[in-house]
């Protein structure tokens, strides 16, 4: 790569915190890769960052991508790191981008918090009618599996932001306890607000949970072969996997949609999915194997039509 020591390389992301801390990731990542490589990141307020709103009512996840992709469009920025579960599932990339660089996987688990001084350490400790927070539908669907009687409130903004509503600190939410990611938590080095790390087989993740994905102009030729040396072939797979079956869904994101696929030792993938009511009173499961990765496409092809088949699409358009 000998033009990129001579070149800084514009990184486009969202001004939050959390993505930050992302951006700061995938640089630390290429700079290790390329010595010599300077880096410079540029932030962008999105408007998934100031609409106060459901997201649904408002174009979706793609509120959180679409002005950072639009100046890699433009060429103000070499390229964009994304969050892989923000990208829309239901729609291509923008014209003239690709994803070059799938990074290595965070943890995929949903964790359970509350007040700091809540006695507070599972779901079964909370009192029937007592106030969950959450801005994912998925979320909302299996707690509600799970817990029937709680009582799920919407939350938006910044972790710290949520955080600061949980404790009181802040006005506007009225709540006993909060599911955030794992993986956004330690990525912010807060780890000491967990109180329960749910199990999979509890509360499976979203599509691309714990994935930062990494585009670019389709023909930036020097910025995709150093991307493509940061790519991680397993994620990639796995990613790969869990996206096309998302796509068959049509997924978006007001659909209670939950993927999670692993490689095991030999190269195995496997592939886990559901989908469920907004009050998770009906679900439809599917889990499905492939050999290796060239198969990962294909994977997530056969889940989707598996999940079909039991009444997928009713259960997502369910009111």
């Amino acid at each position: 790569m000998p033009e990129f020591p001579g070149r800084t390389l514009r990184i486009g992301t969202r001004a939050s915190p959390m993505a930050l801390v992302q951006a700061e990731r995938a640089a630390a990542l290429l700079r290790g890769l390329v010595p010599g490589l300077t880096t410079r990141t540029v932030p962008t307020t999105t408007s998934g960052d100031t609409w106060p709103g459901p997201l649904a009512d408002a174009g979706g996840k793609a509120l959180f991508v679409k002005e950072v992709d639009r100046r890699l469009q433009l060429g103000e920025v070499d390229v964009a790191v994304h969050c892989l579960k923000d990208v829309p599932g239901d729609r291509p990339l923008p014209e003239g981008l690709v994803t070059a660089a799938t990074l290595p996987r965070d943890d995929v688990h949903d964790v359970l918090l509350a007040p700091d001084a809540s006695p507070v350490t599972t779901l079964d400790d909370l009192p029937s009618g007592a106030g969950v927070a959450t801005g994912a539908v998925r979320r909302r669907a299996q707690l509600l599996a799970l817990r029937p009687d709680l009582r799920v409130v919407d939350v938006r903004g910044a972790v710290a932001t949520r955080l600061e509503k949980l404790d009181g600190l802040r006005p506007g939410l009225d709540a006993d306890a909060m599911v955030l990611a794992r993986a956004g938590l330690m990525r912010l080095g807060l780890t000491g607000r967990i109180r329960r790390v749910f199990p999979l087989d509890a509360v499976l993740p979203a599509v691309g949970a714990g994935v930062l994905t990494v585009q670019c102009r389709a023909d930036d030729d020097a910025v995709i072969a150093l991307l493509h040396r940061a790519d991680d072939p397993r994620t990639h797979a796995e990613a790969t996997a869990e996206r096309a079956m998302l796509h068959g869904l049509r997924g978006h994101c007001g659909s209670p949609v939950a993927g999670h696929c692993t490689t095991d030792e030999s190269g195995q993938l496997t592939l886990r999915a559901a989908v469920f009511t907004p009050d998770g009173s009906r679900t439809a499961r599917a889990c499905l194997h492939a050999p290796a990765r060239q198969d990962a496409a294909a994977l997530g092809t056969r889940v989707c039509e598996a999940l079909l088949t039991q009444g997928a699409r009713t259960i997502i358009d369910a009111p």
